[in-house]
């Protein structure tokens, strides 16, 4: 028997079914969708819980995030680091940085989180060192660039986690796509046939695509 899920209901019961959210992302939660533009962009409880699970489970010693807004991803991520590591993350829109610094402090991790404000495209090539993990979560016409830039620089065996690979549901049907859904489509199946990789597409919020390099 097909089973259709109402969105809605899926979120309401995976959030009363999932551990507790912390009380400073709450408050980052609800300043963002009061305050800011663009809420949604924020990772949310079920999936920043996702992050900051898998962040524990690897243990990463050092995290660049591809995409800050007001920096609940980067918390949750910043949780998992091991004892001394550094979350960097890399935000274009400047209006951003105060609000994500001020909440860095609350939830006790800014002595973790690198902030650097600037085009991922070209921060990525000045920094130094190799990544664990990494997150992307910025301009989606531009996934293809980020992944090609920072791939050597991310550790044997290490993760790249890149949202909204789903977008919505678009990339189902094509015939009428528009260019950031063709080029997120474009973006999955480039990954799936890169030799170089093992990946797992998640059907987690708008979709988490995990890809683990070999």
């Amino acid at each position: 028997m097909d089973l259709f899920i109402n969105p809605e209901h899926l979120d309401h019961y995976l959030v009363n079914h999932s551990s507790q959210e912390d009380s400073v992302l709450t408050e980052l939660a609800r300043h963002t969708y009061l305050k800011e533009i663009h809420p949604r962009m924020l990772s949310g409880h079920v999936q920043g819980s996702f992050l900051r699970m898998f962040s524990q489970i690897i243990s990463p010693a050092q995290i660049l995030e591809i995409g800050t807004y007001t920096g609940y991803s980067a918390i949750c991520l910043a949780k998992g680091l091991k004892p001394g590591g550094t979350l960097t993350t890399i935000e274009i829109n400047d209006e951003f940085r105060e609000i994500a610094l001020a909440f860095f402090r609350k939830a006790g991790v800014s002595d973790r989180i690198k902030f650097i404000n600037g085009d991922a495209r070209d921060v990525i090539p000045s920094l130094a060192g190799m990544f664990d993990l990494v997150f992307m979560d910025a301009h989606k016409d531009e996934y293809d660039d980020y992944y090609n830039l920072v791939f050597d620089m991310v550790s044997p065996g290490g993760y790249i986690l890149v949202d909204n690979a789903l977008w919505g549901g678009k990339v189902f049907d094509l015939s009428e796509a528009d260019p950031t859904t063709n080029a997120i489509h474009r973006f999955n199946e480039m990954i799936t046939a890169d030799v170089r990789v093992e990946n797992l597409l998640l059907p987690i919020r708008d979709g988490i695509m995990v890809i683990k390099k070999l």
